[in-house]
């Protein structure tokens, strides 16, 4: 059978390209360019005009980014958002952890790994863990936000570090730097995570990394609305194995974020097609959003007369009504119940409406290339637990050059420089 041309030129640029390279030259995701890879879908002809640029490409150049490459490890997984960020700057996830079977089949449908991917680290042997250079971990935020807080507390539940199901996580997470002293980790956390229990809970986390595990540690909380229209502010903890110049100044966060209708659904005509959307969420022949996600009138009156009754009482309880110059509520997992938090308005004699999935995914930062395999439900829960992903490509981007300099220092001898920012 006579080969096409364009797997052939796929065949010729995989010889020098990494697939998470030419996906993200093509705009697909590695599992698309797999298949095309193994024939189990036809390349398309289109690709061969990119396929040949990419070709054209300094092969200097493509060695240096090759020889720049780290591998790391994505622990907590959920979704993949972290991973997302580094592998932007040439990072290769060697080993992934999600319990979540809904996150792990979003998280595969995206990435479609073949290295060892686990649900529970917690029995997993420590030295079955690959060796790395970063070690990444959105380690479960329930314990220390304020809601989870405040609900185990209504329930009598214990919080924090005395949640043995989730808040000692973060020991796993010791146990894994200790064994395998990774050049670098990222760890991501709710912003109350620095205040719960009179910041006791966070001094133990700063001694167990910097005392007993003698990394260099940095931490920031950054608010998403830098990147994406939404208000949500995660504590980011960095440490490198020994000093290396890290500095939160290189940090490049735009003054001004964009506005909820950049992300909303365009009823002009001008909505792009996805195709593993079909009209899931939004109908391109009639250009509108779906009406299932139009509230109820039953439940947009509850929602406006709980608001009145916490209003009458003082009480700052209500839903959050956004609009297309907004900067929205942080988005929940509990999102899914009534979407109360970040309520569209479509219209002062309209019922507003929930955002849909899609819109969850672009809230979060992610690409329309993201796919979403998993009911509305589940797909709510799991962009609410997720992180922005641009905020996790710029701080991605500034510990790339320290991460690099262990690196050549292992492997070369040579000394520690500066990283240098442009």
């Amino acid at each position: 059978m006579t080969q096409r041309p364009s797997l052939d030129l796929l065949k010729q640029a995989r010889d020098r390209f990494t697939q998470q390279q030419i996906a993200d030259r093509v705009g697909m995701n590695v599992k698309t360019i797999r298949r095309w890879e193994k024939g189990q879908s036809r390349c398309p002809t289109m690709l061969e005009a990119t396929l040949r640029d990419m070709m054209r490409a300094d092969p200097v150049a493509t060695e240096t980014a090759d020889h720049q490459s780290f591998r790391f490890i994505d622990l907590f997984a959920g979704i993949g958002g972290i991973r997302k960020g580094f592998e932007s700057h040439g990072g290769e996830c060697v080993f992934t952890s999600e319990w979540n079977d809904f996150s792990r089949k979003t998280y595969l449908d995206n990435f479609g790994d073949h290295h060892p991917f686990v649900g529970d680290i917690v029995p997993f042997p420590v030295e079955d863990v690959p060796d790395h250079d970063v070690l990444l971990a959105g380690f479960p935020c329930q314990p220390f936000s304020i809601a989870g807080v405040s609900k185990k507390n209504s329930l009598g539940r214990p919080h924090g570090f005395e949640c043995t199901t989730q808040g000692t996580l973060f020991f796993d997470v010791q146990r894994i730097i200790a064994h395998k002293r990774p050049k670098a980790f990222l760890l991501e956390n709710v912003k109350n995570l620095v205040s719960h229990d009179k910041g006791n809970t966070f001094r133990v986390i700063l001694e167990t990394l910097r005392d007993v595990l003698g990394y260099d540690v940095h931490y920031k909380v950054i608010d998403g609305a830098h990147f994406t229209p939404q208000h949500r502010e995660r504590i980011i903890i960095v440490g490198f194995r020994e000093p290396t110049g890290f500095s939160w100044d290189n940090l490049q966060l735009p003054e001004v974020g964009p506005r909820l209708g950049s992300i909303l659904h365009k009823t002009d005509g001008s909505e792009p097609l996805v195709p593993h959307d079909a009209d899931r969420f939004f109908n391109h022949e009639k250009q509108t959003v779906q009406a299932k996600y139009t509230l109820t009138p039953n439940l947009w009156a509850y929602l406006q007369a709980y608001a009145e009754k916490h209003k009458a009482a003082g009480n700052g309880f209500g839903y959050g009504m956004a609009y297309s110059d907004s900067v929205t509520r942080t988005l929940s997992a509990r999102y899914h119940k009534d979407g109360s938090e970040i309520l569209v308005h479509q219209g002062k004699s309209k019922r507003p409406r929930r955002l849909t999935p899609r819109e969850c995914a672009r809230l979060m930062g992610l690409p329309d290339e993201f796919r979403i395999p998993v009911s509305d439900t589940q797909a709510y829960r799991q962009f609410g637990n997720s992180v922005v992903m641009p905020v996790i490509r710029e701080v991605a981007r500034i510990m790339v050059p320290s991460i690099q300099a262990l690196i050549a220092k292992e492997r070369d001898g040579i000394p520690l420089t500066l990283p240098l920012f442009t």
